[in-house]
């Protein structure tokens, strides 16, 4: 992995002028509830990821109370979330920081490409809170390239596609899965921005160590441009 380059990505996006909505815009375009997962949320006290029903109880009586259709967040938080599966555990330390966002949508809500690209490639990762389906796409802005990592998806949204595949921006990519086929988590997206994929394929962490957090951070930057020429005030 090319520790090195760390680039100002989001200044790259954010500069764009033609972003393609992510997901429906029926949904994108209505006010979103910011979700907090972070350990200093006292609302998890009741959350036991060993029944991920919890979480799911949770995060629907919030929207239904904030009266909204769907919530994200979660870019650099500190989650004690996963100490629930073996997979986060690295040596002394669990990896809990945090590397995308989640955008919690009903299941089958169809995700889109928001740039020209091709499908880099994907993998079912099926541990225990792991990202299920996951497929990465590659795309160019200029002469930077960069990976647009889309976990917890629907396992027939593998299916639909191949390595290497030319992607047009708005093109379906696929579809949010059910919480028995995602990693056994709530329906949403795991959304992930990568500068440099280090030879990975199929898969790349999206929980980072609490050592390694700046390091990761740089080379994962937040997804939330890609939210943001949507999003209303």
């Amino acid at each position: 992995m090319n520790t090195g380059k760390y680039i100002a990505i989001n200044e790259l996006i954010d500069a764009k002028e033609n972003i393609s909505p992510l997901f429906p815009l029926e949904l994108l375009t209505t006010p979103p509830h910011r979700f907090d997962f972070s350990k200093k949320n006292p609302a998890l006290s009741n959350v036991n990821m060993e029944r991920p029903e919890t979480l799911a109880a949770l995060i629907d009586e919030t929207l239904k109370q904030q009266h909204k259709l769907w919530g994200y967040g979660g870019w650099g938080e500190d989650r004690f979330l996963y100490q629930a599966s073996p997979l986060f555990k690295a040596g002394q330390e669990y990896r809990s920081i945090h590397l995308g966002i989640d955008i919690w949508l009903p299941e089958g809500t169809s995700l889109h490409a928001p740039f020209a690209g091709t499908v880099h490639s994907f993998q079912n990762n099926q541990n225990f809170l792991d990202y299920g389906p996951t497929i990465i796409t590659e795309h160019r802005i200029g002469d930077t390239s960069f990976y647009i990592l889309y976990g917890h998806l629907s396992t027939e949204s593998l299916g639909k596609i191949r390595g290497g595949q030319i992607v047009r921006a708005g093109d379906e990519i696929a579809t949010i899965g059910k919480m028995h086929e995602n990693g056994n988590w709530p329906s949403h997206v795991h959304l992930q921005l990568i500068t440099d994929m280090g030879g990975k394929k199929g898969d790349f962490p999206g929980v980072a160590k609490p050592s390694e957090k700046d390091l990761y951070l740089k080379l994962c930057p937040n997804p939330e441009s890609l939210l943001r020429p949507f999003l209303s005030a």
